[in-house]
């Protein structure tokens, strides 16, 4: 069974020039298959501000009321999503831009109103990994956008790190996947204040014991709730570490990011 790399790329690196191109560089070096993820809530709201229209957050998520639909769906499918695979064909990596409605790849959910009404946010119910097992058979490299659609013709946000999770698992049953978030720290901090206080491996176990002690900042939990998400439904590996050190990653060379895994590795 071949190596699949899905890299979702967020934080600073997408606004950052140099460090984009850095990223870009790895990415395009990376041997096999190979899918490309991104967000752009920064870009988003910039341009939201341009337009008049304010951003609601809840708890650091983002509400998609039909103004904010607009801005995502041009700042997402297309500023970010086709400069990206123009850059990468500049790479000599043959990649190609789309979302969650293209080829009805994802369907999604509206998500439901309890406490808090978050407007046009889908949550996915369904991956048809179809469509990108033909692309990637054919050495393409999607570049995938953080949208989604309802089947009825609805647009909805969604959140990119839980896509990238969600597209995994989808292709477990082809290929070894390896599943990497990439963003401007070097892995999950015991401090956030100290980027040398890098946690180098958490299994399943470690993690439980790690939120339930408050060991890990409450703006990481989502995103390891998706790594784990991941790896309990049969990825193989997933990272979380800097854009510079995509390369290391896909090496495994130790302590370069934090790698979650399903086995106890160690005992307490």
């Amino acid at each position: 069974m071949s190596r699949l790399s899905i890299v979702k790329i967020g934080g600073n690196i997408l606004d950052e020039p140099a460090a984009l191109t850095h990223f870009l560089d790895d990415f395009s070096r990376i041997p096999g298959p190979k899918i490309l993820l991104h967000g752009g809530g920064k870009k988003a709201t910039a341009l939201a501000a341009q337009l008049g229209i304010p951003t609601q957050m809840n708890e650091g998520r983002r509400i998609t009321d039909a103004a904010t639909l607009d801005v995502a769906v041009m700042v997402y499918a297309g500023l970010i999503n086709k400069n990206l695979a123009a850059q990468l064909q500049a790479r000599s990596c043959p990649a190609i831009g789309l979302c969650g409605a293209d080829a009805g790849f994802i369907t999604a959910v509206k998500r439901p109103v309890k406490e808090v009404d978050f407007g046009f946010v889908g949550d996915i119910e369904k991956v048809d990994p179809g469509f990108l097992q033909q692309l990637l058979a054919q050495g393409i490299t999607p570049v995938r956008a953080p949208l989604t659609h309802d089947g009825q013709g609805q647009l909805l946000n969604t959140n990119a790190d839980t896509m990238a999770s969600a597209v995994a698992v989808a292709l477990v049953p082809t290929y070894s996947v390896q599943l990497i978030y990439c963003f401007e720290k070097r892995g999950v901090l015991r401090d956030v204040n100290d980027e040398d206080s890098v946690i180098p491996e958490i299994t399943t176990q470690d993690y439980e014991a790690l939120k339930a002690g408050g060991a890990v900042s409450a703006g990481m939990i989502p995103k390891m709730d998706n790594a784990f998400s991941a790896i309990r439904q049969g990825v193989a590996s997933v990272w979380i570490g800097h854009a510079r050190h995509l390369q290391d990653i896909i090496a495994g060379t130790p302590g370069t990011a934090t790698r979650c895994t399903g086995a106890q590795l160690f005992a307490h």
